[in-house]
């Protein structure tokens, strides 16, 4: 696909440019924005192709799109901040918030549990539908009445959907408002980020619709066949896997304006690439005066919590608290680096010992759950880029 590249990149970034480019042209993108950010300052700033999968308007600079799983790297943050702020104790059982939470063995259930993906709750006996899903009080309840899958904090499995009512029930416990107006008013707002977990109507004619690309094979060390036990978890019916990622069901339209408004803070944050990477920036240093996370949070955020064989992927992960971490599932820019991808391609992180901070977003989703090769060809021109 012969594709314009509109934007800037700081000298030195050349190759993320180049890269970004080769996207396009060899692994089948047709939509999609990068940024980076080094110590606050934004280095990169790229967009290409069209709005639409599969239509012929423009991406635009403030062309925004859903970013999945993405969104959970950010919902992560607002617990975190209230921990940091002394509102919240990441020790403390969740019942000690939510007093209905304890039922069926879970009064030892931790708040870091729900961000380490040790709870054990990724699937619902009966799943949600959307209506369901996208009323807070209602999931809420669903999850609390919940029996776990295993003994909380005994093993880690991930937590495709659940993991957003189990962090907004805290957050509205803990401050009376939902994850989704929490981000806006305390994260969004004073970054002036183009990100929302719950969009706005004002903002709906900014967002590109989304849907599935095959794409031209990789090559070389790109190249990744799922293993057979992969594939039987993600089609056995009765398997956590499916189970975990069919807790609403049917899956709504991820193009449906409703889908949209609501706020899903494991699943259904729209957000420029732009919006990703100065928020992920702000984790780790000041943007414009603003710094999200002290020093302190942002090492426990970044540190290991929960590794090896992951009852829901079937692959081994690491997960600190409310990020992914470096790996082989998701490798990352450094061994030091936190962030979370969505399922799809979409990805944003941090990097504290170069400053870097990164942000991708895309409307062609791939069969790929971590490492997109999309996002993993410009992790490494970001890597070229500082080590030249």
């Amino acid at each position: 696909m012969d594709v314009d590249v509109h934007g800037t990149v700081a000298g030195g970034f050349e190759p993320v440019r180049e890269a970004f480019a080769r996207n396009f042209d060899r692994l089948g993108d047709r939509g999609a924005a990068v940024a980076v950010y080094r110590d606050g300052h934004r280095v990169v700033d790229l967009w290409a192709g069209v709005k639409d999968v599969d239509g012929a308007e423009p991406w635009r600079r403030n062309t925004v799109q859903v970013v999945r799983s993405a969104t959970k790297g950010v919902a992560a943050a607002v617990l975190l901040l209230l921990h940091q702020r002394g509102e919240l104790d990441l020790d403390a059982p969740v019942a000690a918030y939510w007093p209905e939470f304890k039922a069926h063995g879970k009064e030892r259930l931790l708040v870091r549990h729900v961000l380490n993906h040790r709870a054990g709750l990724p699937v619902l006996d009966r799943p949600l539908t959307f209506a369901e899903a996208a009323d807070p009080g209602r999931a809420a309840d669903a999850v609390a009445a919940q029996a776990p899958a295993w003994e909380p904090g005994t093993d880690h499995g991930y937590h495709a959907l659940t993991y957003g009512w189990l962090l907004d029930e805290l957050v509205r416990r803990v401050t009376g408002r939902g994850s989704g107006e929490w981000i806006a008013s305390g994260i969004a707002g004073p970054l002036g980020l183009d990100l929302w977990v719950g969009l706005p109507d004002t903002e709906a004619h900014r967002v590109g619709t989304v849907g599935r690309i095959e794409g031209p094979e990789p090559s070389g060390a790109l190249r990744a066949r799922p293993k057979r036990s992969v594939t039987d978890a993600y089609t056995d019916p009765s398997s956590l896997t499916r189970r975990a990622f069919a807790a609403i069901t049917p899956f709504p339209d991820q193009n449906d304006p409703a889908f949209h408004r609501a706020a899903l803070p494991a699943a259904n944050g729209i957000a420029t690439a732009d919006g990703l990477a100065r928020f992920y920036a702000s984790l780790i240093g000041p943007v414009d005066g603003v710094r999200l996370l002290d020093p302190a949070t942002v090492e426990q955020a970044r540190t290991e919590e929960s590794a090896g064989g992951d009852r829901v992927l079937v692959v081994g992960t690491r997960f600190g608290l409310g990020y992914m971490l470096h790996g082989s599932a998701s490798p990352l820019l450094a061994p030091g680096s936190f962030g979370h991808p969505g399922r799809g391609g979409s990805l944003g992180f941090a990097d504290p010992e170069s400053g870097i901070a990164f942000g991708y977003v895309t409307n062609g989703f791939r069969r790929t759950v971590t490492a997109d090769p999309r996002a993993q060809s410009l992790i490494r021109a970001v890597r070229r880029s500082l080590t030249a």
